[in-house]
């Protein structure tokens, strides 16, 4: 798909303009971006007119769907085709599949721009086009942790079942046969397995397999090696692995890198007679060279219980061999696991439709619980800033650097900005184009449309309590409609604090003000003189326009003064033009938060 790029972000030019007492204009016009780029907010919670619904695509336990119900309209709609979804999709906010069901660039595409969140009843997000949910601003969240026992379990099964031909010796007596010297096992106890992917489920495999007896191996690039020693597992080498084990258990997920990692090649350096389970991913194993190892002897053995094509064809040559065990994708589907999967997606789509960052979000940065509750105060004050500060830039400007400057008495490491600085590009952005930004796709929209945006940290003396002091937003190289935002150093300024948990506007440019950032804000520059506030206060009131805070910041007595005055809702132009028409007002600006 054609990416949408801009070498900067512009303001339209039929932006209002009120320096020098000009007029009020047209309002704030939006220059839209294409269609296929929009994306909805979800991390800061906005209020709804109507419940969000809920595409749940395959089927789901009771106990999750009574919690879907209970905050959205639910739509429970299984066995879609391709066409079916995309027709839907536009309809949906929040979209739940399992392993079946391909959510893929169409399908957010079809979206356009509605659906907020997919939520994936499992571990595994493969079947998730993770780079479009990213690009269209839609967070991705999985259950990981509800299946966990009961995919060990199974995997433990097929282990013993293949190892004493259950499967193969039930279906001989069944069919009326009594062949016990044909159906002779091997042992389990003594053996080495060798557990490829030391996460969760392959973490309980190792320990269970302990527990038979068996000397247990693991590969996995990213597992910590105190928590393999911690259960007696050592860590090996990939080839290592798979030449020493007489049992190999796959735990890894579907990957470039991990797809069809088991292949006549790595076939080849077995151990002849060795067993494999795979209750992981169907393509992790190139199934015909499966086959071949098979009728070879290298593999004397499989379990599997996932294949690359889900159900197999009826003639499959892996299927029917007669050393292969085989499931229906069993892995996570006890009662137990159901209903914890069910509640696990339930729980973490409804937190993001509801404006929290689930834990289990897998295509955005993680912040932790602690540090979202401590920074909440400051989220909204981060994107309040932005908005003020890219209003503020003239009619035709391009933005292109911004410096946002966090002070505080913590030390770099004990601050993450990351929130805050996705918050600010969000401000930045939304007043000026018609895309939405979150913590999803703040930095690729950054980006896209050509905005640098760079970060410096102010240590201060004094209590580490709070976790910032203020926040500063400077934008280089534009125009400004209200001068007196131009600060010493040439760039529109803005600053803020969060006062007993709200958000307040305290420098302007050079001048210091103190206003809290809520409703709409005017700012005026004037000669300082006595009576401008009753002057401006009395043309506000006429028009019946609520203050609901005013400030006046000045360098000097008896010179210039900067009015910062917030109301509840935006003045009209006649108003405006009013408190433009008072002799002593040089400049003005209204602004919408």
């Amino acid at each position: 798909m054609a990416m949408h790029t801009a070498p900067s972000l512009r303001i339209p030019s039929s932006s209002l303009s009120l320096s020098s007492k000009l007029p009020l204009s047209s309002p704030l016009s939006l220059r839209p971006f294409p269609r296929r780029h929009r994306s909805l907010v979800f991390l800061v919670s906005a209020s709804l007119d109507a419940k969000p619904t809920v595409l749940v695509a395959e089927k789901l336990g009771e106990a999750g769907l009574n919690l879907l119900k209970d905050f959205a309209n639910v739509d429970c709609s299984y066995n879609l085709t391709p066409e079916e979804l995309r027709t839907k999709i536009s309809l949906c906010d929040a979209l739940i599949v399992r392993s079946g069901t391909k959510v893929s660039r169409d399908v957010f595409e079809s979206s356009e721009g509605r659906l907020k969140v997919v939520g994936r009843a499992g571990v595994g997000i493969d079947n998730v086009d993770l780079a479009a949910a990213t690009e269209f601003g839609c967070l991705v969240v999985n259950a990981p942790t509800a299946n966990t026992v009961a995919a060990a379990e199974h995997g433990i099964a097929l282990l013993a079942a293949m190892a004493r031909n259950v499967a193969q010796a039930d279906a001989s007596v069944k069919s009326g046969k009594w062949q016990r010297n044909k159906y002779v096992g091997v042992s389990l106890v003594g053996k080495t397995l060798a557990v490829m992917g030391f996460g969760k489920v392959g973490t309980e495999v190792a320990r269970r397999a302990k527990g038979l007896g068996m000397h247990v191996i693991a590969h996995d690039p990213y597992a910590p090696a105190d928590r393999a020693r911690a259960i007696g597992v050592e860590l090996v080498s990939f080839d290592e692995a798979i030449s020493t084990a007489d049992f190999i258990s796959l735990h890894m997920p579907l990957t470039p890198a991990t797809s069809k990692v088991l292949n006549d090649e790595t076939f080849a350096k077995m151990k002849k007679g060795v067993r494999i389970v795979n209750v992981a991913r169907g393509g992790v194993i190139d199934e015909d060279a499966l086959v071949r190892a098979l009728d070879a002897g290298i593999v004397a053995q499989a379990a599997l219980d996932v294949f690359a094509e889900e159900p197999p064809s009826k003639d499959s040559k892996l299927i029917l061999h007669e050393q292969v065990t085989a499931t229906p994708h069993l892995g996570a589907s006890t009662k137990e696991a159901q209903e914890g999967v069910a509640i696990e997606i339930a729980e973490a789509v409804v937190g993001a439709l509801r404006g929290e960052l689930a834990a289990t979000a897998v295509n955005a940065p993680m912040v932790p619980a602690e540090v979202l509750t401590e920074l909440k105060p400051f989220v909204d004050l981060a994107e309040k800033l932005g908005r003020l500060a890219v209003q503020l830039v003239a009619g035709g400007s391009g933005v292109k650097t911004v410096k946002v400057t966090y002070a505080s008495s913590r030390g770099p490491d004990d601050l993450d900005t990351r929130l805050l600085r996705a918050m600010i590009t969000k401000g930045l952005i939304e007043p000026i184009s018609s895309v939405f930004v979150n913590l999803v796709n703040a930095d690729f929209t950054a980006k896209q449309r050509g905005l640098r945006i760079t970060e410096e940290r102010v240590i201060l003396d004094g209590s580490p309590e709070n976790p910032l002091e203020y926040v500063q937003v400077k934008i280089a190289n534009v125009e400004s409609r209200f001068a007196s935002a131009i600060s010493d150093s040439g760039e529109i300024t803005v600053e803020g604090r969060v006062k007993d948990g709200i958000p307040h506007l305290t420098k302007v440019g050079s001048f210091e003000v103190d206003v809290s950032l809520e409703g709409s804000i005017i700012l005026c520059r004037q000669v300082d003189q006595p009576g401008m506030i009753g002057k401006v206060g009395s043309v506000l009131g006429q028009e019946n326009v609520n203050v609901s805070f005013m400030s006046v910041g000045r360098i000097a007595p008896r010179k210039h003064a900067v009015m910062a005055i917030g109301v509840d809702e935006q003045p009209n132009k006649e108003t405006l033009k009013k408190i433009g028409d008072i002799p002593a007002i040089e400049e003005f600006v209204s602004l919408k938060l």
